[in-house]
């Protein structure tokens, strides 16, 4: 019934972000770039047994969006020192990552919780988004701006580090952030159209159809991954448009310019580079914070039917997170302490990233995008990780170094392609076999907590769904 599309190898650099499956296939629904992940919100630290002594380290790689972070830090307790490590594959996934830890780092008195969980969605999941949320991207781009072009050797924020970034990275990374404050109808590229030709490219000729085909892989597929809460007319209408989040009666026609990227193509031996849309356009971002929750009555049915939608869900469950960071705030009555002030950061500086809530015992480092090999030559991350996550576009990374950085009881991580839509049974399971082939080579074997006698009943729905439901595999290092 469905059309096989050419399918083409597709390198990891600075523009390009692959989903490398486990026959060397690749899924061009799931795109190029990873703007949200394949797999809702988990504290990673809940995942396998891992053991707290006070400060624990976790290595995201390839997360794609912040969303293991804020549940990490969220349900982390607040005397624990938690230090998150992120590497991604493309700087403009880096500074989507920076905006939307910028939004949730927002203080109360600046942006009341409902209009903060909003904008966060709209930037997150919208293609185009409101007037007011436009102005809220601009003004945090040009923050941020500043903060990753002075050089410092502390940040001004620590959930939002970027000083370990290489200079060349700092300079594409501000040259990403300067391109969201352009004026409107400035970019030379039409966000719908934009969407149309990715939906067009990977349809082929079921393109006239496409309603049918968005049905299909509604209730054929991520239903029947128990992902009902997506309702069909919020599902066709993303799939349609790229509208995900729609909370008010706003009207949604500026262009979402974070969600725009170059991809660079060969073409008669030129590398040519198109800006253009190129992520996701089957999975959803509501797989990120729309199709789980704590609050069981989110989950109700009636008559077969979800009483709420993944919409509902992603706003409750945001809400909840922001509530809980705030728990986590520290406030700060100077920057600098007197001995330092010779080492102060400028005025400009304290403005931008000071405003902030800083959250106490907690930072997000982001580190160069070709450092996960390197990490095993510095001493600093010798058996170091306390819990190291990779997602499943990164999972060709996964090599026997990784041993060398994890600490003695530190638990891999790795997500599976249960939500990568393009793939049937037969390569999910390929693909959940070569991830455990990979991770018995980097010196990890499989861990359930039905079978883990030390198992805490603290180790929340996440660790046993990790172990049942092929969402992630769980591992801990081989017993010697």
């Amino acid at each position: 019934m469905f059309q096989r599309r050419r399918e083409t190898q597709r390198k990891i650099d600075g523009s390009h972000v692959s989903v490398r499956m486990s026959a060397g296939r690749v899924c061009e629904g799931a795109g190029w770039f990873s703007w949200w992940g394949f797999s809702p919100a988990r504290n990673l630290l809940s995942l396998g047994p891992v053991k707290s002594d006070g400060e624990m380290n976790v290595l995201l790689v390839g997360s794609g969006d912040p969303r293991h972070i804020l549940k990490t830090i969220a349900d982390s307790p607040v005397e624990e020192n938690l230090h998150m490590w992120v590497i991604e594959s493309s700087m403009d996934v880096v500074a989507r990552q920076l905006l939307l830890l910028y939004v949730t780092l927002m203080p109360q008195e600046k942006m009341g919780i409902n209009e903060k969980t909003e904008v966060f969605l709209e930037l997150f999941g919208n293609t185009e988004i409101r007037s007011q949320t436009e102005e809220t991207l601009r003004r945090a781009a040009s923050q941020l701006i500043l903060s990753v072009t002075e050089i410092m050797e502390d940040p001004i924020n620590t959930c939002l580090n970027t000083t370990l970034l290489k200079f060349k990275e700092r300079d594409e990374l501000a040259r990403i952030l300067k391109l969201w404050i352009q004026p409107a109808g400035s970019s030379p590229v039409i966000m719908s159209k934009a969407w149309d030709y990715r939906v067009r490219q990977h349809l082929g000729t079921r393109y006239d159809s496409k309603k049918g085909c968005f049905d299909w892989d509604l209730t054929m597929k991520l239903h029947e991954k128990g992902c009902g809460v997506i309702s069909k007319q919020q599902y066709v209408q993303w799939r349609g448009k790229g509208l995900a989040f729609e909370m008010r009666e706003g009207i949604y026609q500026t262009t979402n310019p974070t969600l725009l990227s170059t991809r660079v193509f060969n073409k008669k031996g030129d590398k040519v580079g198109i800006q253009g849309y190129w992520g996701d356009i089957v999975s959803s971002p509501y797989l990120s914070f729309g199709i789980e929750s704590d609050d069981k009555k989110l989950l109700k049915t009636q008559n077969g039917q979800h009483l709420h939608t993944a919409q509902d869900i992603s706003f409750a469950n945001l809400q909840e997170l922001f509530r809980c960071l705030s728990s986590r705030r520290r406030y700060l009555t100077t920057s600098h302490s007197d001995t330092e002030a010779e080492e102060a950061p400028t005025l400009s500086q304290q403005k931008s990233l000071n405003d902030l809530m800083h959250l106490s015992g907690v930072s997000v480092t982001f580190l160069p995008l070709d450092s996960l090999q390197k990490l095993p030559q510095k001493q600093k991350y010798r058996h170091y990780f306390n819990s190291i996550y990779f997602s499943a576009s990164c999972v060709h990374q996964l090599d026997p170094m990784m041993g060398q950085i994890a600490a003695p009881d530190a638990v891999l991580v790795v997500e599976l392609a249960k939500y990568i839509l393009d793939l049937n049974k037969e390569q999910e399971a390929g693909f959940a076999e070569t991830v455990a082939n990979l991770a018995l080579k980097a010196g990890f074997e499989p861990w359930c907590e039905r079978a883990s006698d030390g198992a805490s009943d603290g180790a929340s729905d996440g660790a046993s769904d990790g172990c049942s439901d092929g969402v992630h595999a769980v591992f801990v290092q081989q017993k010697k």
